[in-house]
Parts: C-alpha cells; structure tokens; sequence
C-alpha cells in the first residue's frame, strides 16, 4: 500500500449554501448548512484516503470541542493523526457556497501549525512513500523532506526560502491572485516545467457540479500519490485531475 504523509492545517469548516453571494446590507436565505473539519490538508488527506493510501496527518489542533472534533472525524476518515495540542483555539472558517459552483470563505482566528520542535512520530516521514506539505515552520519542512518525494503549496510561504529545503514538486491555483502567474489552470488543464516541461488535460467532470470547494488540493493530493507511486509527471497529474474534477461533484468536499 502506497503511504503518503500529510503535514499541515485544520479548520472547522461551517458551510453554508445560498443561492448568491449576497450583496452588502442585505438578509439572504440559506439553503442548508452544516459544520465539519476542512482545510487544504484535510481536504488533502480525505482524497488520498479515498485514492487507498495510508495517510499520515501531522498538525496542530486547539484543545477545544473543534480540535478534538476535528481529531476524531480525520480518523474516521481513515488518516492516522500525528496532533500536537494548542491552548489557542482551532481555527473557524465560514464558507458560502453559491449556485454558481463558487466558494467564498471567511477564517476567523490565526491558522494553527505543526512544529518540528512538537514531540510528534516525525520519524514515521522516514517510512512513507510522499509527502504533501501546505503548513509548518522550517524544522517541520526538514521533517517532510526525510520522505522520498515532497510536494508542497506556496501557502508554505514561510521556509520556501530556506535554502537546505529541496522541492520535488510546487503546485500553484489559479484561483489564488498570489500564484496566478505559475498556476494550473483549472478546467483547461494545467502545465509544468522544470527538469520537463508538458501540460496535462482537465478531467471530465463526472455529474453534476456544484461547489468548487477543496478541488485544487484534492489535485494536489492526487498529483502527490501518483509521485509517491512512481508515475511520471503527467500520470501523477491526470490522477490530480481526476480528483479535482470528482471534487467539483460535491458539496462542501470531501
């Protein structure tokens, strides 16, 4: 079985669906709503879940009803969580998701992080196949590197710099006005360059769609688990893809 590391944030997610995004001084209707862990990194472990592999989640998490919420729910997800506790609370987010398939989100609180200095397994990234980092400071980067291959977002913002740190992979979004210029590209596809250049092909989209919460790290988490498999880079993409177009499909995903 394929294993791949996950390094990174928690959020407690509340979603809420309305028909539009409503404009400024207005009372709009919700549809629905309902609250469960989110974030780049749980959305991430989620999809590897689903994809077979054996996830290990490295974060940090208040020691509140969220953070322990949140500890609970990964592992029925089927991660392995590696949780350092914080007297701060776990980060909120509110997130609207309107007819249009778009999300906006509101994050309350700072973004908690793992630390290489917190007592957690970090030996066990010794063991895995690959690594998707989106949160941590340098000592937990070092940490993510002991993997064979380590893949990361650019909201890693903080130990990019660093020069002992080496990147086999950084997946930039479109959607994010601060990776745009580097970025895959959504429903046309994408493109990479480096030691190769080429571009993937956007996956069909495979029913209706309706949010486009969770589908650039959903690609990524795809993306990485074709690397820790040992595929080229555009079969690792296509995985991606594949995930992000399946993330399209649903509300408020995973």
């Amino acid at each position: 079985m394929t294993r791949v590391a996950v390094v990174g944030h928690v959020e407690w997610v509340e979603f809420v669906v309305v028909e539009s995004y409503p404009e400024r001084g207005v009372v709009e209707h919700a549809e629905r709503a309902f609250t469960h862990a989110g974030g780049g990194a749980v959305v991430a472990a989620a999809t590897l879940a689903e994809l077979g592999a054996q996830v290990d989640f490295f974060c940090a998490l208040g020691d509140d009803d969220n953070g322990h919420a949140a500890q609970a729910e990964l592992t029925r997800r089927g991660a392995t969580v590696h949780a350092a506790w914080r007297q701060s609370p776990t980060r909120r987010v509110i997130t609207l998701l309107d007819g249009g398939g778009e999300r906006t989100i509101v994050a309350i609180g700072d973004r908690l992080q793992p630390s290489g200095d917190d007592p957690l397994d970090w030996g066990t990234l010794e063991e895995v196949d690959g690594v998707y980092l989106t949160a941590g400071d340098v000592g937990a980067a070092r940490h993510s590197r002991k993997a064979r291959v380590l893949v990361a977002t650019p909201r890693f913002r903080q130990s990019l710099g660093d020069q002992e740190l080496t990147l086999d992979a950084l997946v930039f979004s479109r959607s994010d006005q601060d990776e745009v210029r580097w970025a895959t590209e959504g429903g046309h596809g994408g493109r990479w360059w480096g030691e190769s250049e080429g571009r993937w092909e956007a996956a069909a989209t495979p029913g209706e769609i309706h949010d486009s919460y969770g589908c650039g790290d959903s690609f990524a988490a795809g993306f990485s688990f074709g690397l820790a498999q040992n595929m080229e880079i555009g079969d690792a993409a296509a995985v991606g893809a594949s995930c992000g177009a399946e993330m399209l499909t649903r509300v408020g995903a995973p």
